[in-house]
């Protein structure tokens, strides 16, 4: 029974020495890891950005299956943010700041630790170096696990580096899976839709558009006004020396309405155009590749380009339907200008009692159908 007693005084002791040893380590740390990641570094950027795609590379979420992420309805940029529960723990991540492909600023809780979270990309001739660094304190129990686990440098370290790892992966073959293919002359059906128009430099067209996008979508809902397409933009100038445009957000609705005077959204009427269409299938970082395939094809078969605007895009398949930006689908249309066809002189009779169409001047282009919408 003494010995009981002595083994039991020694663990208490044991215990208390351990509490003082641990409660006198310092609380604060700092970790910092870096990576050179195979991608551009607006699209590397972009996709660190967006909150949807954390379970995608982060080591807690693809370590652990059975994860519960909770988003919330912004999902990238300053204010987004998400909880999570998962085997490791408890958390979640808040962005306080972000700087067009340079860098971003959060806050993380995990565990009852809080920690000050920045991100920054730098373009190493064409590649992306990510420097990814947390400062924060540690909670007590935090502080008993970091002392039997090597300290908090080689547990968030180990952490960040698995993520990164995961992250080249994934971008690797997301940003740099892709595919054009010009497909041709086509003409555009006439639509009717709203949009916003601004000018805005290239970088930030992505983080604009966005925005845009969910403000007319929430117009429409708000007002009961039906979409009747995929989402699209209208690039009315589009300068690659000074990498400016000036282009209208669009949402086509089925019918035309009216809107009082001063509204930032106008209702407007596409007319029916002849274009030649390119497909691209992959990330936006591809689409000037796109544009200078196509104005290719316009030079070698003799077509002259319409400056009524630039080129249209239409975002059939996008981040509002997949994460996984090698999926992605976007239709590039550059309107070109129609030529007269030459006809006999009976024919040019008829002519002047029958009006031609559009269809009838250049009857090889098919006409291209309305896309159901699921914007």
């Amino acid at each position: 029974m003494r010995i009981l007693k002595y083994l039991f005084l020694l663990l208490l002791l044991s215990l208390v020495a351990l509490s003082i040893f641990v409660a006198t380590q310092k609380g604060e740390f700092t970790v910092e890891r870096s990576i050179i990641i195979n991608s551009p570094k607006s699209a590397v950027y972009n996709y660190v950005n967006d909150s949807n795609n954390w379970k995608e590379w982060n080591s807690l979420a693809v370590e652990d299956s059975l994860i519960k992420i909770t988003p919330t309805q912004i999902s990238s940029g300053k204010g987004s943010s998400f909880s999570w529960q998962g085997n490791e723990g408890d958390g979640d991540l808040q962005t306080i700041n972000t700087k067009e492909s340079d860098s971003i600023i959060q806050k993380m809780n995990f565990n009852g630790n809080a920690a000050d979270i920045s991100i920054h990309f730098k373009d190493t001739l064409g590649k992306t170096k990510v420097s990814w660094k947390a400062k924060g304190q540690m909670g007590f129990l935090f502080k008993v696990m970091t002392a039997f686990n090597g300290g908090a440098g080689k547990i968030f370290g180990t952490m960040f580096e698995k993520s990164l790892v995961n992250l080249d992966k994934k971008l690797d073959y997301e940003i740099n899976t892709f595919s054009i293919k010009v497909d041709g002359l086509v003409n555009k059906t006439e639509t009717f839709y709203l949009s916003q128009t601004f000018t805005s430099e290239f970088s930030k067209v992505g983080k604009n558009s966005g925005i845009v996008f969910g403000k007319i979508t929430d117009f429409c809902q708000k007002n009961n006004i039906i979409i009747s397409g995929k989402p699209f933009v209208i690039y009315h100038t589009y300068d690659t020396i000074k990498e400016l445009t000036r282009l209208s957000i669009c949402i086509p609705i089925k019918d035309p309405i009216f809107i009082i005077e001063g509204s930032d959204i106008s209702s407007k009427t596409l007319k029916p155009f002849q274009a030649v269409k390119t497909t691209l299938k992959g990330d936006y970082s591809h689409t000037q590749k796109a544009l200078d395939k196509t104005v290719d094809y316009l030079h070698s078969k003799y077509l002259t380009a319409d400056t009524a605007f630039s080129h249209l895009e239409i975002y059939t398949i996008g981040k509002n339907e997949i994460n996984n930006p090698s999926k992605w689908i976007t239709e590039i249309y550059y309107p070109i200008k129609q030529k007269a066809v030459a006809k006999p002189a009976a024919a040019a009779d008829a002519a002047a009692v029958i009006p031609t169409t559009k269809e009838e001047v250049v009857p090889k282009a098919k006409i291209e159908k309305e896309i159901p919408s699921e914007f």
